[in-house]
């Protein structure tokens, strides 16, 4: 089985070729202290053992402008894709899809919060962007949504709306594990396993945070898995806005997962991403 990253950033090191459009106007401060070209990406993939990566739009560099990610994807066609990023608000939202698709896009992503958007956006659910899920739907194209738990309620009403649109959430949800054993406070990710159609990406965060107040990575991660099962479980790195090296973070991400068996760390580490990104089955 491949070794599958579905999180990755790259920022281009020209400025002039891939200028500066953060979304909110403030670019974020990882992407300035650790930009990463599609370069050294692949040569830290290499280093880490990672044979194919999923390379997501950094929208707090480049905000909709996915031009230097989808290009670094088609110079590399055997080994990345990538997952783009748009305003779903806008009129034109659908052609846009349909542009960076034609760019080489193979999945999309919706950015409603993040290191300089720390509130939650609440424009998610609005009938205005249901369009663009229904492209998705139609077109096969999968959707990262990246959330705290304040809006795990419009992900269920799209998970209800558009139950053929394969839905990745992004670190989890973010959730609060601090309660510690049952986790009430995560009880709404536990309650939409019930819609096959989402997923959830794993990654550093949710490491770093499995141990937070009362909280164990071996109760947090088996409620988890239980919950979802390994089959929709994929591992995203977030390199380099997570600090840190790839064998760093696999090496920790594995060592909060010990508990799973070889079959379902296939899944989390290769399975669940090409069955989230089929285009990717045949790099």
């Amino acid at each position: 089985m491949k070794k599958v990253d579905i999180h990755p950033h790259v920022i281009s090191d020209d400025e002039a070729r891939y200028p500066l459009a953060p979304l909110g106007g403030n670019r974020s401060t990882w992407s300035q202290e650790r930009p990463l070209t599609g370069e050294r990406l692949l040569a830290a993939m290499d280093e880490a053992g990672i044979d194919l990566a999923a390379v997501v739009q950094s929208s707090t560099t480049y905000g909709h402008d996915n031009s230097y990610v989808c290009d670094v994807a088609m110079q590399h066609p055997d080994r990345l894709t990538a997952v783009f990023s748009i305003d779903v608000l806008a009129p034109d939202a659908v052609e846009r899809m349909k542009h960076w698709q034609a760019r080489g896009g193979v999945g999309m992503r919706l950015f409603t919060t993040g290191s300089t958007m720390p509130g939650q956006s609440t424009w998610l659910d609005d009938p205005i962007t249901f369009p663009a899920w229904e492209y998705a739907s139609d077109a096969g194209l999968p959707i990262c949504l990246q959330v705290q738990p304040a809006g795990l309620g419009m992900v269920e009403t799209l998970l209800r709306r558009f139950p053929r649109v394969t839905v990745v959430l992004d670190h989890l949800g973010m959730p609060d594990v601090s309660d510690g054993p049952p986790y009430d406070r995560c009880a709404k990710l536990f309650e939409l396993a019930a819609f096959s159609n989402l997923n959830l990406k794993l990654t550093p965060f949710n490491v770093s945070h499995a141990t937070d107040g009362k909280a164990s990575a071996a109760t947090f991660f088996g409620r988890i898995f239980e919950s979802y099962g390994s089959g929709r479980i994929a591992w995203g790195s977030n390199y380099p806005a997570s600090p840190g090296t790839l064998p760093e973070m696999i090496a920790a991400t594995e060592a909060a997962l010990d508990f799973l068996s070889d079959e379902q760390r296939a899944d989390v580490f290769g399975g669940t991403a090409l069955r989230i990104y089929p285009a990717m089955q045949a790099l």
